[in-house]
């Protein structure tokens, strides 16, 4: 471990030495996708939530990101190269992202893989060789799905093997989740607003303190206080809503409740996206009287919004887990799970948007 991490060292010294053209976050030839604050670390791109993407189109042979030190753990797509995971390790604010690259203009997409609640992850900007710059702001997708849930769509525990009896950012992988695969498939920007343990009216096992996800969801960070998020920055065409595992987990859970959180939180997206489509989803969890109630809670909000006269609200369900696909750690969804929640809901919103 001491000589992989010296070799690390080594090896970006000699890329820095040569990559001595700094490009501040803030340059207007990056586009960004996700809950980003430039007030929290003025000069800099600040989140909190996984998914958060930074995209760019730059010239030269080499790539080097700065951020703060220990902030997680990236996904680094460079041209048509396969997709390579990051870490960036502690004391560590300069991490490679390519080299050896050919002469020419190269398109870089980064992707946060981690809820980053506690690690606060700020990018600063790119090195890039000497003299080089960015070319242009790459063109994004028009498509906009945001997902909004709870551990699942965080994507806790996909690259576990079922054994593993407690959380590990290692193992967590937004880029595999059944929400970026499907973001992917339908060629859409995805924005996240999703926590770990986190429920419509109480989050797991029985708690209800304030941080429940219609508190949380007016602001830029996981927090009930402080920046706001300014929903003109975003404006999504789908809202997909995977919630509910949390407030049915442990102990005796309050249907009514539940429900009537549905229907209040359905008024707010309507609120902030008048024309998108909202899609209520949930699990994948096994076939039981809990994943019963809360699809009963769905068709409740359903049935509340096109008494008002809103019809563009629905539920898809995807295929319970009955374990015959594995496990990943703590008993979250695999990965081939997470591929087949994919594959459902890219032909459920294919159908109600007329998306090829």
């Amino acid at each position: 471990m001491r000589k992989t991490f010296f070799t690390i060292l080594l090896a970006l010294a000699c890329l820095t030495a040569g990559a001595t053209t700094f490009i501040p976050a803030t340059d207007s030839a990056f586009a960004y996708v996700g809950r980003i604050s430039w007030e929290a670390n003025p000069g800099a791109a600040t989140w909190t939530y996984p998914g958060v993407q930074v995209h760019a189109i730059f010239t030269g042979t080499s790539a080097a990101m700065k951020t703060n030190a220990d902030c997680g753990y990236f996904m680094v797509e460079v041209d048509n190269l396969e997709p390579r995971k990051v870490k960036v390790e502690k004391g560590q604010t300069n991490t490679i992202l390519a080299r050896g690259l050919g002469n020419g203009n190269h398109r870089l997409t980064l992707t946060y893989l981690i809820e980053g609640l506690y690690k606060k992850p700020t990018f600063h900007g790119l090195f890039l060789d000497d003299g080089c710059h960015l070319v242009e702001r790459p063109i994004l997708p028009e498509r906009r799905i945001e997902f909004i849930g709870n551990s699942i769509t965080c994507g806790y525990g996909i690259e576990g093997n079922g054994t593993e009896k407690k959380f590990l950012f290692s193992q967590q992988n937004f880029y595999q989740t059944y929400a970026a695969r499907t973001a992917r498939a339908l060629g859409a920007q995805c924005q996240v607003c999703a926590r770990s343990g986190i429920g419509i009216y109480r989050n797991y096992a029985g708690k209800i303190p304030d941080e429940i996800m219609p508190n949380i969801y007016p602001h830029t960070f996981y927090t009930t206080s402080g920046e706001l998020w300014d929903f003109s920055r975003f404006q999504a065409d789908v809202v997909c809503v995977n919630l509910g595992c949390n407030d049915t987990s442990v102990g005796k859970y309050d249907k009514e409740r539940l429900t009537q959180a549905f229907k209040d939180f359905t008024i707010t997206l309507r609120e902030h996206y008048p024309h998108a489509k909202i899609v209520y989803i949930i699990g994948a969890i096994r076939t039981s009287k809990r994943l019963l109630d809360i699809q009963e809670a769905h068709d409740a909000a359903i049935a509340d919004a096109a008494s008002r006269g809103d019809y563009e609200v629905y539920r898809m369900d995807f295929t319970p887990d009955d374990g015959s696909l594995g496990s990943g750690a703590v008993g979250h969804p695999s990965m081939r799970r997470h591929a087949l929640m994919a594959e459902e809901l890219t032909a459920f919103l294919r159908g109600i948007t007329g998306w090829e």
